[in-house]
Protein backbone atom coordinates (compact mmCIF):
# COMPACT_ATOMS: atom_id res chain seq x y z
CA UNK A 1 0.00 0.00 0.00
CA UNK A 2 1.37 3.56 -0.60
CA UNK A 3 0.60 5.54 2.32
CA UNK A 4 -0.44 9.67 2.19
CA UNK A 5 0.12 11.93 5.14
CA UNK A 6 -3.24 13.24 5.16
CA UNK A 7 -6.51 13.20 7.23
CA UNK A 8 -8.38 11.80 4.35
CA UNK A 9 -5.78 8.77 3.79
CA UNK A 10 -6.01 8.18 7.85
CA UNK A 11 -9.72 7.85 8.14
CA UNK A 12 -10.06 6.07 5.13
CA UNK A 13 -7.49 3.30 7.08
CA UNK A 14 -9.55 3.73 10.13
CA UNK A 15 -12.89 3.17 8.21
CA UNK A 16 -11.53 -0.43 6.95
CA UNK A 17 -10.25 -1.12 10.39
CA UNK A 18 -12.10 -4.37 11.79
CA UNK A 19 -10.51 -3.63 15.11
CA UNK A 20 -11.04 0.22 15.34
CA UNK A 21 -14.60 0.18 17.15
CA UNK A 22 -12.47 -1.14 20.31
CA UNK A 23 -11.21 2.28 20.56
CA UNK A 24 -14.76 2.76 22.27
CA UNK A 25 -14.16 0.37 25.13
CA UNK A 26 -11.15 2.08 26.50
CA UNK A 27 -10.98 4.85 28.62
CA UNK A 28 -8.71 7.91 27.79
CA UNK A 29 -6.95 10.53 29.88
CA UNK A 30 -8.48 14.13 28.11
CA UNK A 31 -5.96 17.23 28.10
CA UNK A 32 -6.99 20.34 27.32
CA UNK A 33 -10.92 18.65 27.41
CA UNK A 34 -9.60 16.52 24.26
CA UNK A 35 -8.57 12.74 24.54
CA UNK A 36 -5.36 12.25 24.38
CA UNK A 37 -3.21 9.93 21.52
CA UNK A 38 -1.85 7.66 23.81
CA UNK A 39 1.67 5.66 23.08
CA UNK A 40 2.45 4.58 26.13
CA UNK A 41 0.74 1.35 26.48
CA UNK A 42 4.53 -0.38 26.14
CA UNK A 43 4.36 0.86 30.05
CA UNK A 44 0.71 1.01 30.71
CA UNK A 45 -2.50 -0.47 28.78
CA UNK A 46 -5.24 1.82 29.03
CA UNK A 47 -8.26 0.90 31.48
CA UNK A 48 -10.80 -1.03 29.20
CA UNK A 49 -14.31 0.33 30.19
CA UNK A 50 -15.68 -3.70 31.32
CA UNK A 51 -12.78 -3.61 34.12
CA UNK A 52 -15.39 -1.78 36.48
CA UNK A 53 -17.45 -4.64 36.23
CA UNK A 54 -15.04 -7.51 36.71
CA UNK A 55 -14.22 -5.92 39.88
CA UNK A 56 -17.59 -4.55 41.21
CA UNK A 57 -18.51 -8.53 40.93
CA UNK A 58 -15.96 -9.62 43.64
CA UNK A 59 -16.49 -6.87 45.63
CA UNK A 60 -20.26 -7.56 45.58
CA UNK A 61 -19.19 -11.14 45.97
CA UNK A 62 -17.41 -10.11 49.64
CA UNK A 63 -19.86 -7.80 50.46
CA UNK A 64 -22.98 -10.56 50.57
CA UNK A 65 -20.86 -13.98 51.11
CA UNK A 66 -17.61 -12.99 52.86
CA UNK A 67 -15.44 -15.86 53.46
CA UNK A 68 -18.24 -18.17 51.30
CA UNK A 69 -17.20 -16.06 48.37
CA UNK A 70 -14.08 -18.58 47.90
CA UNK A 71 -16.87 -21.44 46.69
CA UNK A 72 -20.11 -19.82 46.26
CA UNK A 73 -19.38 -16.71 44.33
CA UNK A 74 -20.31 -16.76 40.63
CA UNK A 75 -16.74 -16.94 39.97
CA UNK A 76 -15.52 -18.78 43.41
CA UNK A 77 -12.29 -17.19 44.29
CA UNK A 78 -10.16 -20.75 45.06
CA UNK A 79 -10.07 -21.19 41.77
CA UNK A 80 -10.71 -18.10 39.87
CA UNK A 81 -6.55 -18.47 38.05
CA UNK A 82 -8.26 -21.21 36.44
CA UNK A 83 -10.13 -19.31 34.23
CA UNK A 84 -6.87 -17.91 32.55
CA UNK A 85 -5.65 -21.12 31.60
CA UNK A 86 -7.81 -21.41 28.28
CA UNK A 87 -7.81 -17.81 26.94
CA UNK A 88 -4.09 -16.68 27.82
CA UNK A 89 -2.56 -20.29 26.64
CA UNK A 90 -3.56 -19.10 22.99
CA UNK A 91 -1.99 -15.73 23.68
CA UNK A 92 1.24 -17.65 24.08
CA UNK A 93 1.03 -20.10 22.44
CA UNK A 94 0.71 -22.77 25.43
CA UNK A 95 -0.90 -25.65 26.36
CA UNK A 96 -3.59 -24.47 29.29
CA UNK A 97 -1.66 -26.76 31.89
CA UNK A 98 1.73 -24.69 31.21
CA UNK A 99 0.41 -21.57 32.37
CA UNK A 100 -1.16 -19.83 35.49
CA UNK A 101 -0.86 -16.30 36.54
CA UNK A 102 0.35 -15.41 40.38
CA UNK A 103 2.61 -12.48 41.99
CA UNK A 104 4.60 -9.72 39.50
CA UNK A 105 6.94 -10.32 37.07
CA UNK A 106 10.33 -10.12 38.78
CA UNK A 107 9.67 -12.01 42.28
CA UNK A 108 7.93 -14.75 39.61
CA UNK A 109 11.32 -14.92 37.53
CA UNK A 110 13.13 -15.31 40.55
CA UNK A 111 10.78 -18.12 41.77
CA UNK A 112 11.40 -19.24 38.23
CA UNK A 113 15.31 -19.12 38.55
CA UNK A 114 15.06 -21.18 41.75
CA UNK A 115 13.89 -23.92 39.60
CA UNK A 116 16.17 -23.58 36.59
CA UNK A 117 19.25 -21.88 37.23
CA UNK A 118 21.10 -24.22 39.03
CA UNK A 119 25.11 -23.78 38.83
CA UNK A 120 27.55 -27.00 39.48
CA UNK A 121 30.82 -27.35 38.56
CA UNK A 122 31.95 -24.81 35.66
CA UNK A 123 28.34 -24.82 34.53
CA UNK A 124 26.92 -21.89 35.99
CA UNK A 125 27.27 -18.31 33.82
CA UNK A 126 24.16 -16.74 32.55
CA UNK A 127 23.76 -15.13 29.27
CA UNK A 128 21.85 -12.00 28.80
CA UNK A 129 20.98 -9.33 26.47
CA UNK A 130 23.20 -6.02 27.11
CA UNK A 131 20.98 -3.10 28.59
CA UNK A 132 18.66 -5.48 29.39
CA UNK A 133 15.60 -4.10 31.80
CA UNK A 134 17.26 -2.68 35.12
CA UNK A 135 15.03 -5.11 37.62
CA UNK A 136 16.58 -8.54 35.30
CA UNK A 137 19.95 -6.91 35.88
CA UNK A 138 19.42 -6.23 39.65
CA UNK A 139 17.78 -9.59 39.60
CA UNK A 140 20.59 -11.54 37.95
CA UNK A 141 23.25 -10.09 39.93
CA UNK A 142 21.40 -11.26 43.25
CA UNK A 143 20.83 -14.73 41.91
CA UNK A 144 24.47 -15.09 41.51
CA UNK A 145 25.39 -13.84 44.44
CA UNK A 146 23.22 -16.25 46.23
CA UNK A 147 25.24 -19.42 44.43
CA UNK A 148 28.67 -17.76 45.42
CA UNK A 149 29.60 -16.34 42.60
CA UNK A 150 30.44 -12.66 41.35
CA UNK A 151 28.18 -11.17 38.71
CA UNK A 152 31.64 -9.68 37.03
CA UNK A 153 32.35 -13.76 36.11
CA UNK A 154 28.88 -15.34 36.01
CA UNK A 155 26.83 -13.11 34.36
CA UNK A 156 28.01 -12.72 30.63
CA UNK A 157 25.95 -9.88 28.19
CA UNK A 158 25.60 -10.08 24.84
CA UNK A 159 26.97 -6.47 23.59
CA UNK A 160 25.61 -4.52 20.28
CA UNK A 161 28.21 -4.08 17.64
CA UNK A 162 29.85 -0.23 17.79
CA UNK A 163 27.56 1.95 16.22
CA UNK A 164 24.74 -0.06 15.90
CA UNK A 165 21.33 -0.50 18.56
CA UNK A 166 20.58 -3.78 17.80
CA UNK A 167 21.92 -6.99 18.90
CA UNK A 168 22.55 -9.24 15.96
CA UNK A 169 21.05 -12.53 16.26
CA UNK A 170 24.47 -14.38 14.83
CA UNK A 171 26.00 -12.32 18.00
CA UNK A 172 23.93 -13.81 20.38
CA UNK A 173 24.49 -17.59 18.61
CA UNK A 174 28.45 -17.25 18.62
CA UNK A 175 28.22 -15.75 22.40
CA UNK A 176 26.24 -19.11 23.33
CA UNK A 177 28.81 -21.11 21.71
CA UNK A 178 31.62 -19.61 22.97
CA UNK A 179 30.18 -20.06 26.80
CA UNK A 180 29.40 -23.38 25.73
CA UNK A 181 30.19 -26.22 28.74
CA UNK A 182 30.25 -23.22 31.09
CA UNK A 183 26.52 -22.02 30.38
CA UNK A 184 23.72 -22.85 32.68
CA UNK A 185 20.87 -20.21 31.18
CA UNK A 186 19.93 -18.11 29.00
CA UNK A 187 17.32 -15.60 29.76
CA UNK A 188 17.16 -12.57 27.54
CA UNK A 189 13.60 -9.72 27.13
CA UNK A 190 11.86 -11.40 24.34
CA UNK A 191 11.51 -7.60 23.07
CA UNK A 192 13.51 -5.09 24.13
CA UNK A 193 12.03 -2.53 25.99
CA UNK A 194 14.30 0.33 25.34
CA UNK A 195 15.29 -0.30 20.94
CA UNK A 196 12.13 -2.03 20.51
CA UNK A 197 13.69 -5.21 18.94
CA UNK A 198 12.40 -8.65 18.86
CA UNK A 199 14.50 -11.27 19.27
CA UNK A 200 14.33 -15.02 17.17
CA UNK A 201 12.80 -16.57 20.80
CA UNK A 202 12.80 -20.24 18.71
CA UNK A 203 16.27 -19.93 17.21
CA UNK A 204 17.99 -19.02 20.47
CA UNK A 205 15.84 -21.01 22.55
CA UNK A 206 17.38 -24.09 20.23
CA UNK A 207 20.94 -22.34 20.65
CA UNK A 208 20.71 -22.38 24.36
CA UNK A 209 19.05 -26.11 24.91
CA UNK A 210 22.15 -27.16 22.70
CA UNK A 211 24.41 -26.14 24.53
CA UNK A 212 23.31 -27.71 27.67
CA UNK A 213 21.53 -24.99 29.28
CA UNK A 214 18.56 -23.88 30.50
CA UNK A 215 16.52 -21.34 28.27
CA UNK A 216 13.61 -18.58 29.96
CA UNK A 217 12.19 -15.83 28.45
CA UNK A 218 11.60 -12.53 30.36
CA UNK A 219 8.44 -11.21 28.15
CA UNK A 220 7.10 -8.06 29.59
CA UNK A 221 7.20 -6.49 26.20
CA UNK A 222 6.15 -9.37 24.39
CA UNK A 223 3.27 -11.11 26.23
CA UNK A 224 -0.30 -9.92 23.84
CA UNK A 225 1.80 -7.81 21.39
CA UNK A 226 4.10 -10.53 19.30
CA UNK A 227 3.05 -14.20 18.16
CA UNK A 228 4.39 -16.46 20.61
CA UNK A 229 4.74 -20.43 20.21
CA UNK A 230 6.37 -20.65 23.79
CA UNK A 231 5.05 -24.65 23.79
CA UNK A 232 6.40 -25.34 19.85
CA UNK A 233 9.86 -23.38 20.43
CA UNK A 234 10.35 -25.69 23.54
CA UNK A 235 11.32 -22.65 25.98
CA UNK A 236 12.03 -24.19 29.36
CA UNK A 237 9.99 -21.36 31.30
CA UNK A 238 8.99 -17.63 30.53
CA UNK A 239 7.20 -15.13 33.12
CA UNK A 240 5.75 -11.42 31.90
CA UNK A 241 3.44 -8.73 33.77
CA UNK A 242 0.12 -8.03 32.53
CA UNK A 243 -0.02 -4.45 32.86
CA UNK A 244 1.55 -3.15 29.42
CA UNK A 245 0.20 -4.84 26.25
CA UNK A 246 -2.45 -6.41 27.97
CA UNK A 247 -4.33 -3.29 30.04
CA UNK A 248 -4.77 -5.20 33.31
CA UNK A 249 -3.86 -1.99 35.74
CA UNK A 250 -0.87 -0.47 37.41
CA UNK A 251 1.83 -3.12 38.99
CA UNK A 252 -1.15 -5.89 38.24
CA UNK A 253 -0.63 -9.88 38.34
CA UNK A 254 1.94 -11.67 36.41
CA UNK A 255 1.57 -14.84 34.14
CA UNK A 256 3.87 -17.96 33.97
CA UNK A 257 5.18 -20.64 31.75
CA UNK A 258 6.42 -23.57 32.64
CA UNK A 259 6.62 -26.13 29.46
CA UNK A 260 4.89 -29.47 30.29
CA UNK A 261 8.01 -31.45 30.26
CA UNK A 262 9.07 -29.86 33.68
CA UNK A 263 5.82 -31.00 35.14
CA UNK A 264 6.45 -34.65 36.31
CA UNK A 265 10.15 -33.74 37.35
CA UNK A 266 10.39 -34.96 40.69
CA UNK A 267 14.39 -33.56 41.13
CA UNK A 268 13.35 -30.32 39.99
CA UNK A 269 13.47 -28.03 42.91
CA UNK A 270 11.22 -25.52 43.81
CA UNK A 271 9.78 -22.84 46.90
CA UNK A 272 6.63 -24.47 47.81
CA UNK A 273 3.06 -23.23 49.00
CA UNK A 274 0.09 -24.26 49.80
CA UNK A 275 -1.85 -22.39 46.81
CA UNK A 276 0.26 -25.07 44.94
CA UNK A 277 -0.46 -28.18 46.74
CA UNK A 278 -2.71 -30.62 45.17
CA UNK A 279 -6.49 -28.79 44.57
CA UNK A 280 -8.69 -31.67 45.80
CA UNK A 281 -6.73 -31.78 49.02
CA UNK A 282 -5.48 -28.01 49.52
CA UNK A 283 -7.66 -27.39 52.50
CA UNK A 284 -7.40 -30.46 54.61
CA UNK A 285 -3.68 -28.96 55.61
CA UNK A 286 -1.73 -32.34 55.17
CA UNK A 287 2.56 -31.79 56.08
CA UNK A 288 3.96 -32.62 52.87
CA UNK A 289 3.70 -30.98 49.67
CA UNK A 290 2.15 -32.34 46.93
CA UNK A 291 2.47 -30.16 43.78
CA UNK A 292 -0.27 -29.01 41.39
CA UNK A 293 0.36 -30.74 38.58
CA UNK A 294 1.30 -28.46 35.37
CA UNK A 295 2.41 -24.33 35.92
CA UNK A 296 0.17 -23.90 38.82
CA UNK A 297 2.44 -26.15 40.97
CA UNK A 298 5.03 -23.34 40.89
CA UNK A 299 1.99 -20.85 42.76
CA UNK A 300 2.78 -20.36 46.47
CA UNK A 301 0.02 -17.76 47.59
CA UNK A 302 -3.56 -17.28 48.20
CA UNK A 303 -4.43 -15.57 44.88
CA UNK A 304 -5.39 -11.79 44.77
CA UNK A 305 -8.67 -12.14 43.26
CA UNK A 306 -9.07 -8.29 43.39
CA UNK A 307 -5.95 -8.24 40.99
CA UNK A 308 -6.78 -11.00 38.91
CA UNK A 309 -10.30 -9.49 37.82
CA UNK A 310 -8.93 -6.80 35.82
CA UNK A 311 -6.35 -8.93 34.39
CA UNK A 312 -9.35 -11.85 33.57
CA UNK A 313 -11.68 -8.74 31.78
CA UNK A 314 -8.56 -8.50 29.55
CA UNK A 315 -7.84 -11.77 28.47
CA UNK A 316 -11.51 -12.14 27.38
CA UNK A 317 -11.10 -9.15 25.79
CA UNK A 318 -8.13 -10.72 23.51
CA UNK A 319 -9.81 -14.15 22.98
CA UNK A 320 -12.84 -12.22 21.05
CA UNK A 321 -10.18 -10.46 19.05
CA UNK A 322 -7.17 -13.08 18.44
CA UNK A 323 -3.78 -12.42 18.34
CA UNK A 324 -3.65 -12.61 14.70
CA UNK A 325 -6.08 -9.76 14.33
CA UNK A 326 -3.80 -7.69 16.46
CA UNK A 327 -0.81 -8.38 14.91
CA UNK A 328 -2.23 -7.75 11.36
CA UNK A 329 -3.00 -4.09 12.40
CA UNK A 330 -0.07 -3.86 14.36
CA UNK A 331 2.03 -4.22 11.93
CA UNK A 332 0.29 -2.00 9.57
CA UNK A 333 -0.29 0.93 11.81
CA UNK A 334 3.09 0.81 13.00
CA UNK A 335 4.49 1.24 9.64
CA UNK A 336 1.83 3.71 8.83
CA UNK A 337 3.65 5.69 11.75
CA UNK A 338 7.04 4.71 10.71
CA UNK A 339 6.00 6.86 7.09
CA UNK A 340 4.40 9.92 8.98
CA UNK A 341 7.54 9.89 10.91
CA UNK A 342 9.74 10.26 7.84
CA UNK A 343 7.55 12.22 6.26
CA UNK A 344 7.56 15.01 8.63
CA UNK A 345 11.27 14.72 9.12
CA UNK A 346 11.49 16.17 5.81
CA UNK A 347 9.60 19.50 6.09
CA UNK A 348 11.83 20.12 9.50
CA UNK A 349 15.54 20.76 10.45
CA UNK A 350 15.83 18.18 13.21
CA UNK A 351 16.52 14.39 12.39
CA UNK A 352 14.30 11.24 13.07
CA UNK A 353 16.55 8.27 13.54
CA UNK A 354 14.30 5.21 14.12
CA UNK A 355 16.56 2.98 16.05
CA UNK A 356 14.22 0.08 16.26
CA UNK A 357 14.80 -2.60 13.39
CA UNK A 358 12.92 -1.79 9.74
CA UNK A 359 12.52 -4.97 9.13
CA UNK A 360 8.75 -5.91 10.44
CA UNK A 361 10.11 -9.71 11.59
CA UNK A 362 12.30 -7.97 14.42
CA UNK A 363 9.77 -5.68 16.02
CA UNK A 364 6.63 -5.32 17.18
CA UNK A 365 4.21 -2.24 18.40
CA UNK A 366 7.17 0.09 18.95
CA UNK A 367 9.42 2.70 17.48
CA UNK A 368 11.97 3.91 19.39
CA UNK A 369 13.34 7.60 17.92
CA UNK A 370 15.94 9.50 18.32
CA UNK A 371 15.03 13.22 17.99
CA UNK A 372 18.57 14.57 17.06
CA UNK A 373 18.79 18.08 17.68
CA UNK A 374 15.88 18.22 19.68
CA UNK A 375 15.56 17.89 23.64
CA UNK A 376 13.41 17.33 26.20
CA UNK A 377 11.13 20.45 25.60
CA UNK A 378 9.82 18.70 22.59
CA UNK A 379 8.70 16.01 24.85
CA UNK A 380 7.17 18.62 27.24
CA UNK A 381 6.11 19.87 24.15
CA UNK A 382 4.32 16.66 23.05
CA UNK A 383 2.58 15.94 26.56
CA UNK A 384 1.49 19.61 27.07
CA UNK A 385 -0.54 18.74 23.87
CA UNK A 386 -1.90 15.62 24.60
CA UNK A 387 0.75 13.36 22.70
CA UNK A 388 1.35 10.64 26.05
CA UNK A 389 4.45 9.47 25.22
CA UNK A 390 8.22 7.99 26.74
CA UNK A 391 10.98 9.99 27.22
CA UNK A 392 14.66 7.90 27.80
CA UNK A 393 17.64 9.86 28.03
CA UNK A 394 19.28 11.16 25.99
CA UNK A 395 17.02 11.94 23.58
CA UNK A 396 14.96 8.97 23.03
CA UNK A 397 11.26 8.81 22.31
CA UNK A 398 9.31 5.53 22.73
CA UNK A 399 6.39 5.72 20.71
CA UNK A 400 3.81 2.38 21.27
CA UNK A 401 0.96 2.52 18.88
CA UNK A 402 -1.15 -0.31 20.51
CA UNK A 403 -3.52 -1.64 17.92
CA UNK A 404 -6.57 -2.07 20.52
CA UNK A 405 -6.77 1.57 21.06
CA UNK A 406 -5.00 3.58 18.45
CA UNK A 407 -6.39 5.29 15.17
CA UNK A 408 -4.52 5.65 12.24
CA UNK A 409 -5.81 9.55 12.74
CA UNK A 410 -3.76 9.24 15.93
CA UNK A 411 -0.78 8.92 14.21
CA UNK A 412 -1.28 11.71 11.43
CA UNK A 413 -2.49 14.31 14.38
CA UNK A 414 0.70 12.84 16.11
CA UNK A 415 2.53 13.64 13.21
CA UNK A 416 0.93 17.51 12.79
CA UNK A 417 1.74 17.97 16.64
CA UNK A 418 5.24 17.16 16.29
CA UNK A 419 5.78 19.17 13.29
CA UNK A 420 4.33 22.24 15.08
CA UNK A 421 6.28 21.51 18.34
CA UNK A 422 9.97 21.14 16.45
CA UNK A 423 8.57 24.54 14.00
CA UNK A 424 7.30 26.75 16.94
CA UNK A 425 10.27 26.83 19.01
Amino acid sequence: MTFQNTREFARELDSNDTLNHYQEQFIFPKVNDKRVIYFTGNSLGLQPKRTKAYIDEVMNDWAELAVEGHFYAEKPWWDYQERFAEPLSKIVGALPSEVTVMNTLTVNLHLLMVSFYQPKGKRYKIICEEKAFPSDQYMFQSQVHFHGYKPEDAIVEIKRREGEHNIRLEDVLAKIEEVGDELALVLIGGVNYYTGQVFDIKTITAAGQKAGAKVGWDLAHAAGNIKLELHDWNVDFAAWCSYKYMNSGPGNASGVFVHERHHNDPDLPRFAGWWGHNKERRFKMEPNFDPVHGAGGWQISNLPVLSLAPYLASVEMFAEVGMDALIKKRDHITSYLEFVLHEIDKEVESTFEIITPSNPEERASQLSVFLHGEGRALFDYLMKNGVITDWREPNVIRLAPVPLYCSYEDMYDFGQILKKGILGK
